[in-house]
């Protein structure tokens, strides 16, 4: 693709409003580059990238050219699209509202009836309307939890979860047969509420989802637990703050510095719970209430973010991993009814130790690659036959899902169970940091970290396929990593013993991802990012200690320096 070209078509073409000629015309040459070198993919989930004009950016075009390529696909494969409609939500980005909009007058120029939300509302939220409604899809405007320049677009499919890769291919077929500045099919508001083919949704949706969130809580505990929570600036306020308060509880405490929702996050450098910057001021106000418990999520309150006070008195992160084995111990400990078919669902790239104690409790584990739409997918395949009930679902990155309502990760429901776990122990004398040392003390110790390198534009592409590509060196690989005992590749769907060669087909979909297991059953993963220009690297290490888990964990990680 010809970015000069490209650039030369948005600057003559009449489709292009003339504020947003007159910012390109102030383009230097680089960032010309990068806003026109490719189109904005649409990858397996849908958009997501810089707001910003120009094909490589989310903007009014970028999202029509993606909306018409969706509408020819749903009325394609859908006969009922048009009366059953596609759900639409948005959270408090910048231009997330317009962006929604506009995706409902598009639908609505094609003659498919569109639900959209009066206001900003949780992704998972969106997941459940989808089902709750009967429509033929979803959407949602959102860039979860990356920096304030970027927005999103998430497709769902009418089983409420993130569309499939068999659907999310032909849906990438129909938008890439379009002309971006031809993409002009869209209608006026008036016409389309006069039509009927608008209809604007709120509270009767939320009272019904809310509800339903509440009926998870299973243990009758002392309702004075004090939280300090915070929303980051995004979505999770109303939903979080009704069922905490209708469930009972009366020391939630709302940090007002980021409650108020706002697309540029003024408090913080990235709304991402994952990290502890994200959790600092919501820790200081803990800190001076005397607040053992802090929770955190992102603009879309799709993941969850933990800080607890340790042994020392002192507030640490938990990570993902250890949020998911407290909470996957919890449901199987605390008094729950388990049935003797119940899964659990996790990732490749999340910790083995919640499935340790998942398979001591007699249930069944499932592995599927990252992305959540995966563990959606399998909950589908449950209540389809009946062979597995759907206990949890989760994944490392702050992701967690109780109950069958939803087909996404759900803050809401995580923050209710994470609540109730914690008053729940407290009742009994211990804090969560006690119960996770004894799960340690149980199962063994294990240590996780992620690291990232950020490669933008056509360069850092480049670069990431070449590192990907050095590290299904296997020869090469096995000569610095000793103790190598298995090499998952799941673009090949092959798992290969580099001692023996002997090799065993991955029974998962093909997906750019790397895993290397060690003796001990430590091991490293590597995959490129799927929304943002970044590889990612995944360690797990364990130890009988967890001095020895720390430091099986730093000697991967210099292993992983060698090779890099």
């Amino acid at each position: 693709m010809n970015f000069r070209e490209e650039y030369a078509k948005w600057l003559n073409s009449s489709m292009i409003d003339q504020e947003t000629k007159n910012r390109l015309e102030k383009l230097d040459e680089k960032m010309t580059e990068d806003c026109f070198y490719k189109n904005l993919s649409f990858g397996t989930g849908g958009l997501r990238g810089i707001i910003g004009d120009g094909s490589n950016r989310m903007n009014l075009y970028t999202i029509r050219k993606a909306t018409q390529g969706l509408a020819n696909y749903l009325v394609e494969h859908y006969p009922s699209a048009k009366v059953k409609g596609v759900a639409i939500a948005y959270d408090s980005r910048n231009f997330s509202k317009e962006f929604a909009l506009e995706t409902a007058l598009t639908l609505a120029a094609n003659g498919i009836k569109a639900y959209l939300f009066e206001s900003i509302r949780t992704t998972p939220e969106l997941s459940f309307t989808v089902r709750h409604l009967n429509c033929v899809a979803g959407i949602v405007i959102t860039a979860s939890h990356n920096p304030k320049e970027y927005n999103g677009y998430k497709v769902y499919g009418a089983d409420g979860g993130q569309i499939t890769l068999e659907a999310a291919n032909e849906i990438i077929t129909k938008i890439d047969k379009l002309d971006l500045l031809e993409c002009n099919k869209v209608i006026s508001l008036n016409e389309a509420e006069k039509d009927e083919l608008l209809v604007w949704i709120g509270k009767p949706v939320d009272d019904v989802y809310i509800e339903k969130v509440k009926q998870l809580a299973f243990n009758a505990v002392n309702k004075d637990i004090k939280v300090m929570y915070t929303p980051l600036h995004g979505t999770g306020l109303m939903p979080i703050k009704r069922c905490l308060t209708e469930l009972g509880y009366t020391n939630i405490s709302i940090l007002s510095k980021q409650a108020e929702a706002d697309g540029n996050f003024p408090t913080v450098k990235s709304p991402n719970p994952e990290e502890a910057e994200a959790l600092k001021l919501a820790i200081e106000e803990a800190k001076a209430l005397g607040i053992d418990l802090v929770l955190g999520t992102d603009p879309d309150c799709d993941r969850i973010g933990v800080a607890i006070r340790n042994k020392m008195g002192e507030f640490e992160l938990l990570t993902g991993n250890q949020i998911g084995a407290l909470l996957i111990h919890y449901l199987l400990t605390s008094g729950r009814e388990i049935p003797k078919n119940g899964a659990l669902i996790k990732t490749v790239v999340t910790s083995e130790l919640g499935a340790k104690i998942a398979s001591a409790h007699g249930l069944t584990v499932f592995n599927t690659l990252t992305g959540f739409k995966y563990i959606g997918e399998k909950i589908g395949i449950f209540e389809s036959n009946k062979d597995y009930e759907f206990i949890f679902g989760y994944e490392e990155s702050y992701g967690y899902l109780a109950g069958t309502f939803v087909r996404d990760k759900d803050a809401v429901i995580a923050s209710v169970l994470i609540v109730e776990m914690a008053a729940y122990y407290s009742s009994k004398g211990y804090n969560l940091a006690e119960v996770l040392n004894d799960i340690y003390l149980q199962y063994g110790y294990y240590k996780e970290s992620l690291k990232t390198i950020t490669l933008p534009g056509i360069e850092g592409q480049q670069k990431i396929s070449e590192m990907m590509a050095i590290f299904r060196d296997s020869e090469k690989i096995s000569k610095i990593i000793a103790d190598l005992c298995w090499i998952e590749d799941y673009e090949q769907q092959i798992k290969t013993n580099p001692v023996s060669q002997e090799k065993i087909a991955i029974a998962l979909p093909q997906s750019d991802v790397l895993k290397f297991i060690l003796e001990d059953q430590s091991w490293f993963a590597v995959r490129p990012s799927g929304t943002e220009p970044k590889l990612k690297f995944y360690f797990s290490a364990n130890g009988k200690t967890a001095d020895a888990a720390e430091q099986r964990l730093n000697f991967i990680e210099k292993t992983l320096e060698q090779l890099l």
